[in-house]
């Protein structure tokens, strides 16, 4: 005879020594009783810089990621292993650095060089989750491949949505201030009519919030991906009128800044490829406004779950795949090595975990397979090159002894970069295309290199050992 399911209590395990809910039912005596999984909702943001409310950032309006800060654990040190999409993506779904994938690029799978690696989402798949990706999560081109799988890895899912909304189809009215370059890598915008709904970004919340109704009983990796605010940066036209022009700031500029810098450390040639401050003020805004845009989806998201009543049954992980420059030292977009392109958003929302919180220690995407597997308590089935966040989690000021690691590629020229929380330390093809030194305590901007200077000749050899010690895998 069939005997009715009851839930019959909500208890509290303790899951790698960190506290969070579990709900257990019981089917009878003869079934198993099994503690119901955590679920995980997996947020990616495409180019998204920590100009938001939470990170300090009094002019960009964000109340849903604020909001969702204020649910869990801030990481203000958070950083990239590769500012650059698909390197970066690729190092944190598989859990290895790009010297072990050897993705550099755009064009390469990681399938090709690690074939039988188990991937993030993968590795619930394998363990009974519910798989799901919605948008942008392994690297595709924006906007070239918006609506396509692109280098989409399908063993990681059960199911998997790519939507395409009007800033795809409406591409011929796009302002382009950089014509010479191309959309996806331009200072390009368009403020557009109509509603969120009708946007990509809109859609995508909406398909994930139709698999939170379809699974809410089940456990579930939903991995949502966003593509704004990578460019171009279209977004409904409210988002702009948020941002009037002649407001927005500007990044603080020191004169002569570029004469103590590598020239291989310089992405954007000439300095601000030269825009004049106008059209400067115009991308930004346009940057602004596609980032409030993005925040208002992941608002859905937070509301969905707060209606379906699971928000205390999933752990909550938002993240963008790199920073993103807007003038820092000249410079716009991804691929340097300088704070604002290295250093990404990085929130968790555990159930039972402490809320509003923030940890100034140094971690890395690479850290999230880890945490997750670990508050899942899932195993890995290879090693994995980050380490568990969950000490953090539980207490944001423990003692933590890891630096982060950063690379770019410049054609054949590796610059990389060691970040620990008070220096960064770069060393362009080995130090022999230049080195810089950075003291955050008391140049945050890094406006100064201090690598020649003789009182730091001690720091910049303990941070050289310390940067080879992170890249143990030679070229």
């Amino acid at each position: 005879m069939i005997r009715k399911q009851l839930l019959v209590a909500v208890l509290t395990i303790s899951v790698s020594g960190f506290t969070a809910l579990s709900v257990r039912s019981h089917a009878g005596p003869d079934d198993k009783n099994a503690a119901k999984k955590l679920n995980v909702l997996f947020i990616a943001v495409d180019d998204l810089n920590n100009d938001l409310g939470c990170y300090g950032n009094k002019f960009v309006k964000t109340p849903n990621i604020d909001r969702l800060a204020k649910r869990g654990t801030r990481f203000d040190r958070a950083y990239t292993q590769f500012p650059l999409c698909s390197p970066s993506r690729s190092s944190l779904l598989t859990g290895q650095r790009p010297d072990v994938t050897k993705i550099y690029e755009l064009q390469t799978h990681f399938r090709k060089i690690l074939p039988d690696v188990v991937t993030l989402p993968q590795l619930f798949k394998n363990n009974d989750y519910y798989s799901a990706r919605v948008g942008k999560i392994y690297h595709y081109g924006v906007p070239g491949q918006i609506g396509t799988d692109g280098l989409d890895d399908p063993i990681s899912w059960d199911h998997k949505v790519n939507p395409k909304g009007r800033d795809k189809t409406e591409e011929a009215l796009i302002k382009n201030l950089t014509p010479d370059r191309g959309l996806g890598s331009a200072l390009a915008w368009r403020a557009s009519e109509g509603t969120d709904d009708e946007q990509t970004d809109g859609m995508v919340a909406n398909e994930a919030i139709k698999i939170l109704k379809e699974k809410k009983n089940d456990p579930f990796f939903l991995a949502v991906g966003f593509y704004r605010p990578h460019s171009p940066y279209v977004a409904p036209k409210k988002y702009f009128d948020q941002y009037p022009l002649e407001t927005v700031p500007l990044p603080k500029e020191v004169e002569n800044d570029l004469d103590d810098i590598p020239d291989v450390a310089l992405f954007t040639k000439p300095a601000n490829w030269g825009l004049s401050v106008a059209e400067r003020k115009e991308a930004l805004r346009a940057y602004y406004a596609a980032i409030s845009f993005m925040d208002a989806q992941v608002g859905k998201l937070l509301d969905e779950l707060d209606r379906l009543k699971l928000t205390e049954k999933t752990v909550i992980v938002l993240w963008s795949d790199h920073g993103y420059n807007v003038g820092q030292h000249g410079q716009w977009m991804k691929q340097s090595l300088f704070e604002n392109s290295a250093r990404v958003p990085l929130i968790f929302s555990v159930p039972g975990g402490a809320k509003g919180k923030a940890s100034g220690r140094t971690v890395e995407l690479l850290d999230i397979y880890p945490t997750l597997a670990a508050l899942c308590g899932l195993t890995p089935p290879q090693n994995l090159q980050g380490k568990s966040l969950v000490p953090l989690l539980k207490n944001p000021a423990a003692i933590w002894d890891k630096a982060a690691y950063t690379q770019v590629r410049r054609n054949q020229i590796f610059g990389r970069s060691v970040r620990t929380e008070r220096f960064r330390y770069t060393e362009w093809d080995g130090g022999n295309a230049g080195v810089e030194l950075y003291d955050h305590e008391k140049d945050p901007n890094e406006f100064t290199n201090l690598a020649k200077e003789s009182a730091y000749t001690i720091t910049v050899s303990e941070l050289s050992a310390l940067l080879k010690k992170g890249y143990p895998v030679t070229q």
